[in-house]
């Protein structure tokens, strides 16, 4: 088990962002379980990360030098959890805003006792610029982003070209920005954005989807699957 810290979970409060910025989600609403809520009472001081303590440094965190992922919006936590079980020589960051999702994960992650995996429960755009040196991520997941379907929304999509260059200096040269939709036009726009991005390089050829081996599936990609939804992946590598 990882040392005892005494940080509470963030309050709601925490998480709220500057009323000019355009947010990229919206904060649910969600009755918690009890072993969410009991998760977040009693896992969080393990096995979670705060804001407010700054620049992360990871081998203080995992105690070791490994490859680190960062995981941005990752749900009900299934193929994070998932990776960090099947990776065990890579440390993992999971970023999420919604509590029922945080409070899963961190029951998951307690029950596996799983030493490489941490939770931020706060703004991903907050976290990159405050807590993430630069070149400290061997790689960046955004599986299944809200695509905000409705034109007039579009602006509220995460991945546009301001926000990918906020990434690409948290990423090692050669480090990946691997993302998933299972939205046909999101796809088409991020691989617009990824495409036009300076410095980054599409690792399965100009203008090509990549494989989804790399990924475990989730329920919700399953459930998509099932109903005919087309799931596209795009792997972008930081060259300089």
């Amino acid at each position: 088990m990882p040392e005892n810290k005494t940080t509470p979970a963030p309050s709601d409060k925490e998480t709220t962002e500057h009323p000019r910025n355009i947010r990229s989600y919206v904060i649910r609403g969600g009755r918690l379980t009890s072993s969410q809520e009991n998760a977040l009472a009693t896992q969080w001081p393990h096995f979670g990360l705060d804001a407010e303590d700054g620049l992360l440094d990871p081998v203080k965190v995992f105690g070791r030098h490994a490859p680190l992922v960062m995981e941005i919006g990752f749900g009900m936590g299934d193929s994070l959890l998932t990776m960090a079980s099947d990776n065990a020589e890579r440390d993992f960051i999971g970023v999420e805003v919604h509590k029922p999702g945080v409070g899963r994960l961190l029951h998951e992650i307690a029950e596996k006792e799983l030493s490489n995996l941490r939770i931020y429960r706060h703004d991903a755009k907050e976290i990159l610029r405050d807590c993430i040196a630069d070149g400290a991520l061997d790689c960046i997941q955004i599986f299944f982003p809200d695509p905000w379907h409705k034109k007039r929304h579009n602006k509220r999509r995460l991945v546009q070209s301001e926000f990918v260059e906020q990434l690409r200096p948290k990423l090692k040269i050669g480090g990946t920005l691997h993302m998933a939709t299972d939205w046909v036009p999101y796809a088409e726009h991020m691989m617009e954005v990824m495409s036009a991005a300076p410095r980054f390089r599409n690792a399965a050829g100009p203008g090509q989807y990549s494989s989804a081996n790399e990924r475990p599936l989730t329920k919700f990609e399953k459930r998509g699957q099932r109903l005919g939804h087309v799931v596209n992946d795009l792997i972008f590598m930081r060259e300089s």
